[in-house]
């Protein structure tokens, strides 16, 4: 596979509405949306110096939007935003340190912990899709697993792109839950 490298002079237009797509799906806001994609583009520029190239751009810009959002509901549940983590690795007193996503663990060279961890969760969400009604499952898997379009999927199940979020939204309420009471306890 080649090397893929960064262009972040082209983000915006390449990736810029999936992105906001991808926020808004998921915080229900707007503007609030166009921060939090904001605030991925800054931090990708910011991290781009750690950017190996083993995936794409628009993979790794997602892996950073979607902890934007982890932290964005970690801050508004948390009483004035207590949640918001931050950690002083560097030596030098002056800095005040950075985001947690800057620190987090290289997923592509998990430890043993991290790959055991990974599987009994993986297990966990085969057997919580398995108990989704078959409809369902069958279209989460397509849209959030498999990267299939919403157009191909609308059209293959004769929907609207706006039936397709609910049940998307109804599918992860559902796992959450099987999740919460198959994964959690066994951790």
């Amino acid at each position: 596979m080649p090397e893929v490298k960064l262009i972040p002079e082209k983000w915006v237009d390449r990736y810029g509405d999936y992105l906001f797509n991808f926020t808004i799906s998921r915080v229900n806001d707007p503007i609030m949306a166009q921060d939090l994609v904001s605030e991925t583009f800054l931090a990708g520029l910011k991290s781009a110096h750690r950017f190996k190239g083993n995936s794409t751009e628009r993979t790794w810009l997602i892996s950073i939007l979607k902890r934007k959002i982890i932290d964005y509901y970690r801050k508004i549940n948390s009483n004035k935003g207590k949640s918001e983590v931050r950690m002083s690795y560097l030596s030098s007193s002056d800095q005040e340190g950075d985001w947690m996503e800057e620190q987090a663990a290289d997923l592509r060279n998990p430890n043993v912990e991290d790959m055991i961890e990974q599987r009994e969760l993986g297990d966990a969400l085969e057997e919580c899709i398995a108990c989704l009604p078959e409809r369902y499952a069958t279209i989460f898997v397509q849209k959030t697993i498999d990267n299939l379009e919403t157009e191909t999927i609308c059209k293959e199940h004769n929907i609207t792109a706006s039936n397709l979020w609910v049940i998307i939204h109804r599918a992860r309420v559902q796992l959450m839950e099987c999740l919460n009471n198959k994964w959690h306890k066994n951790s």
